[in-house]
């Protein structure tokens, strides 16, 4: 027997879990398919905390990340819970640092964000516990904090069963059976048809994508974040200390106290090669060395024992821009690939994959997340990793 649906979403973490919570809120019938339990720590989207900010090196990325917040706020007044913390944020580095300071600058005046440029007193006079030379210089945006994200993927889960979704968790797929009017998935021993596919499978997204003989040059990555019981937890306290990014290669990020009684902290994309499947979950020694020697230089406060050490996985595209279009040959399957540092967005690339497979446009412009990008066809892409 074969059960049918408007829409089948392949994968539940941030962005899967978004994309059933919008197509069920349409009206469409939704079955979510998981293949580990929901809210597992397998893939990239299980944590207390992602950063959110409106501070990006491109002015679409900053019109996509207004959005970003209308939608989270959308959930939040349906769900009543809070999903969203407004810390502000920071973005420091050397002036002459691999990242320029001053590409976010440019994108956020051509979309009309306030913010401000702060030099290295400005920054030591409001947030004490960076330790800076006078070359640093900074830019801080208020609207800028975190998205508390697991509790943000179960609240999309939550509200997609309030709308009549089905979620299956523990169901792998087997075969996936392409075709213009319907697809059928074989998962769980089951047999599973619908007009519309959504791939949301992060670092399996490969994987589901052979089954209709698309190749994307795809880079997975097992990535960690360190909770450290800092010295002086206080000074880190979610209302006095601001997410911060910085802006040099390596590039390391941070967030004041949530979730844990300790400072979250780690490199940025520091992480080796791995196969999803066979990744193991010990920690990586060198990230936390890398890790350890920043703060000691620049956060010297933040040093302590570390509390909590977690692995996850990046999927990144060459460019580590996004992925989200529709199959040139198969239009009724949409695609998302979040290159690491989507789950800000998870709300959102869930909304437009549901306009996708309900309406088959949307009126975000998508063309810098297309599959057409001729970097995703070299056979030796650049690779560019810091966003």
């Amino acid at each position: 027997m074969t059960r049918s649906y408007d829409a089948i979403v392949l994968g539940l973490g941030g962005i899967g879990s978004g994309a059933a919570y919008w197509l069920a809120r349409a009206g469409q019938r939704v079955l979510g398919l998981e293949q580990f339990a929901l809210g597992h720590a397998r893939g990239e989207s299980d944590d207390h905390s992602r950063i959110i900010r409106l501070s990006y090196h491109a002015p679409h990325y900053v019109r996509f990340a207004k959005m970003a917040y209308e939608a989270w706020d959308t959930v939040e007044r349906e769900s009543g819970e809070q999903l969203v913390y407004r810390t502000g944020g920071l973005d420091l580095g050397p002036a002459d640092g691999a990242i320029p300071v001053s590409l976010y600058a440019q994108s956020m005046e051509c979309e009309e964000v306030p913010f401000e440029r702060l030099d290295a007193a400005e920054i030591r006079r409001r947030w004490p516990p960076f330790v800076i030379s006078d070359d640093v210089h900074g830019l801080y945006q208020s609207q800028s904090g975190l998205v508390a994200a697991a509790r943000a993927t179960a609240t999309h889960q939550r509200l997609a069963e309030h709308h009549g979704a089905t979620l299956l968790s523990n169901t792998r797929v087997t075969q996936i059976h392409p075709g213009s009017d319907e697809i059928v998935v074989e998962a769980g021993g089951e047999r599973y048809a619908a007009s519309h596919l959504v791939v949301a499978a992060g670092p399996w997204s490969a994987g589901i994508l052979s089954w209709f003989d698309v190749r994307v040059p795809l880079e997975v990555t097992k990535e960690q974040v360190h909770y450290f019981v800092a010295r002086e937890l206080d000074a880190f306290a979610l209302e006095r200390f601001p997410v911060w990014i910085w802006m040099d290669d390596p590039s390391f990020y941070g967030f004041p106290v949530f979730g844990e009684a300790a400072v979250k902290v780690t490199q940025d994309a520091g992480g080796q090669p791995v196969d999803p499947d066979g990744r193991g979950f010990e920690p990586d020694d060198d990230i936390l060395a890398r890790t350890r020697h920043f703060l000691a230089t620049h956060l010297p406060s933040a040093v302590g024992p570390a509390r909590l050490i977690k692995t996850c996985l990046y999927t990144l595209t060459p460019d580590r821009d996004f992925i989200i279009d529709t199959l040139r040959e198969h239009p009724n399957v949409s695609v998302a690939v979040g290159a690491g540092h989507a789950f800000k967005f998870a709300s959102l690339i869930g909304r437009v994959l549901a306009e996708l497979s309900v309406e088959g446009k949307t009126s975000l412009d998508l063309a810098p997340f297309s599959f057409d990008r001729p970097i995703l066809h070299m056979s030796q892409p650049p690779k560019n990793y810091l966003v």
